[in-house]
């Protein structure tokens, strides 16, 4: 009687545990961004980083993902994080105007070359202190950057500065604006989300992106003109948490989160970016497009001057503000070397 009794025992426990519901997470955590679901930045950077929160932490952190702008619009991200809109977010420092000056140091002719030595300057900028004053309001998880921006028009091509009067230029941040003026450009700040209809409808006649932009917003596709001019200027970007929220976790997962930050996912992320600059050069040299590269880059004698009076404009009116603008753009070179 014992072993059909034991079978029966068995049989019973086996059914519970196929009917009983997956533990749930302890920790949910939002994670916003604005890129298109089928971009690098989607696939690689913010769901690689949710599968492995999650697999560290033993499933007691979930992350739900949400793209393109679906829990809040590009300039709105950071401050969504800090009000618990969204609980973490992938996006532009820049966007966020004023907020992140000596951040935005990066963004200056000359200081990045590719993804994976702008990241490696701005980590470190954090890192060492430089920059963190500006970020207490969240908790900064890793920074990155993307490559050289150049310039990209539907209809006329670059070539020298002058060509550029009159033109309507899309441009991400102030500091890219200040650059386009002194070019002789209008710039038209917004989001690289909204570029493709822009210049679609005729709003502008061009944008200032990195290829990998051109490839992930699809721009290439409107854009049949490219003019490259090396170190133009690069953008910053953060993954960063609601303070609140890293707080109220148990130290062994607020480890998990530690010990996915810093300059190993700051890498991780730089290299979709230097994969992504590949590839859309590549896409607008196997369409026929015309792609002028200036020589010398931003040392060009045409361009240098109009590179450093944007410069220095910079960097004086952050000192009058009581910024240590020079020291963080001093040592912004220093890694630029150092990195490479």
């Amino acid at each position: 009687m014992k072993k059909p009794m034991l079978k029966s025992a068995l049989a019973l426990t086996a059914a519970m545990m196929v009917q009983a519901p997956a533990q749930a997470a302890e920790y949910t955590l939002r994670l916003a961004h604005f890129f298109p679901p089928v971009a690098g930045q989607h696939k690689v950077i913010a769901e690689g980083w949710a599968e492995k929160i999650e697999k560290d932490s033993n499933g007691r952190i979930e992350v739900e993902v949400y793209p393109s702008s679906t829990l809040a619009k590009p300039p709105a991200q950071y401050d969504a994080v800090k009000n618990r809109i969204a609980d973490v977010t992938l996006t532009v420092q820049g966007y966020t105007a004023n907020r992140f000056p000596l951040t935005q140091v990066v963004e200056l002719p000359g200081i990045v070359k590719t993804a994976a030595q702008g990241s490696c300057v701005l980590q470190s900028l954090y890192d060492e202190g430089l920059i963190s004053d500006e970020y207490k309001e969240t908790k900064p998880l890793f920074m990155f950057t993307h490559g050289q921006g150049h310039i990209h028009t539907t209809e006329k091509q670059i070539t020298v500065p002058e060509d550029f009067e009159g033109l309507r230029i899309r441009r991400p941040t102030a500091v890219v604006a200040k650059l386009l003026e002194g070019l002789g450009a209008q710039p038209v700040g917004m989001p690289a989300p909204q570029a493709y209809q822009s210049v679609q409808r005729g709003v502008i006649d061009g944008v200032s992106l990195p290829w990998e932009g051109q490839l992930v917003f699809r721009i290439n596709d409107l854009t049949s003109h490219h003019t490259e001019v090396g170190g133009l200027y690069a953008l910053s970007f953060v993954v960063t948490m609601n303070k609140d929220v890293y707080n109220s976790m148990p130290a062994d997962l607020q480890k998990v989160i530690d010990d996915n930050s810093g300059s190993e996912w700051s890498q991780i992320s730089a290299k979709v970016f230097d994969d992504q600059d590949v590839k859309g050069r590549a896409q607008a040299v196997e369409a026929g497009h015309e792609i002028y590269t200036v020589e010398g880059g931003g040392e060009n004698p045409a361009w240098k001057p109009v590179l450093e009076k944007a410069t220095e404009e910079y960097l004086t009116e952050l000192e009058g503000k009581g910024l240590p603008a020079r020291k963080v753009y001093a040592r912004a070179q220093e890694l630029a070397a150092s990195c490479n």
